[in-house]
């Protein structure tokens, strides 16, 4: 977490959290979802803006984590934004030497292979679950057909549970009786 943000916290320590106005695709793009958004459907139906803003997307990297009860967000100084999510917390990118990049940037180790229903690979690692991104199945296609995964098959719809994540947290909040917060700070 950037400093900058850390000192915010101490010095604003009770701003309240923020759901349902950013969301994170299965290729690993956020999106900005306003009120419009908002009502026009939950996400993904209803994306948003995509950002593109390369300093933003890397602020938002750095500083984004998952709760104790499994919600990811990313901490805006001392407003933590929750993030809809619309497969995993992570997407993971295959490189040529079959080593991991997240979404965020960091370098990861796959410890286990997942494969679904629908013919999605995933990834567990250290830093969670993730899916791959569509375009490098075809490279964690060589790296099970060299023995360096084994896929084991899994129902989607299961692995929230399973993996301990939460995919709406503005639904989630909904449902407990809790009104989804104003916009970012």
């Amino acid at each position: 977490m950037d400093d900058i943000v850390k000192q915010a916290i101490a010095k604003w320590p009770n701003v309240p959290h923020c759901y349902g106005w950013l969301g994170l695709d299965a290729r690993g793009h956020w999106y900005l979802r306003d009120d419009a958004v908002q009502a026009a459907g939950p996400f993904p139906e209803a994306k948003g803006a995509l950002l593109q803003h390369e300093k933003l997307i890397e602020f938002i990297a750095r500083n984004y984590e998952a709760d104790a009860q499994g919600q990811w967000f990313f901490q805006n100084g001392p407003q933590r934004v929750y993030v809809e999510l619309e497969a995993t917390p992570i997407v993971w990118r295959v490189q040529p030497d079959l080593s991991l990049i997240s979404h965020t940037g960091q370098a990861a180790m796959a410890l286990d292979c997942l494969l679904d229903e629908e013919g999605r690979v995933y990834l567990t690692a250290t830093q969670g679950l993730g899916l791959v991104h569509t375009l490098d199945v075809l490279l964690a296609s060589e790296a099970v057909e060299r023995g360096l995964w084994s896929p084991r098959e899994v129902r989607a719809g299961d692995l929230a549970t399973q993996y301990g994540y939460i995919q709406s947290p503005s639904a989630l909040r909904v449902a407990v009786g809790g009104a989804v917060a104003s916009a970012p700070v």
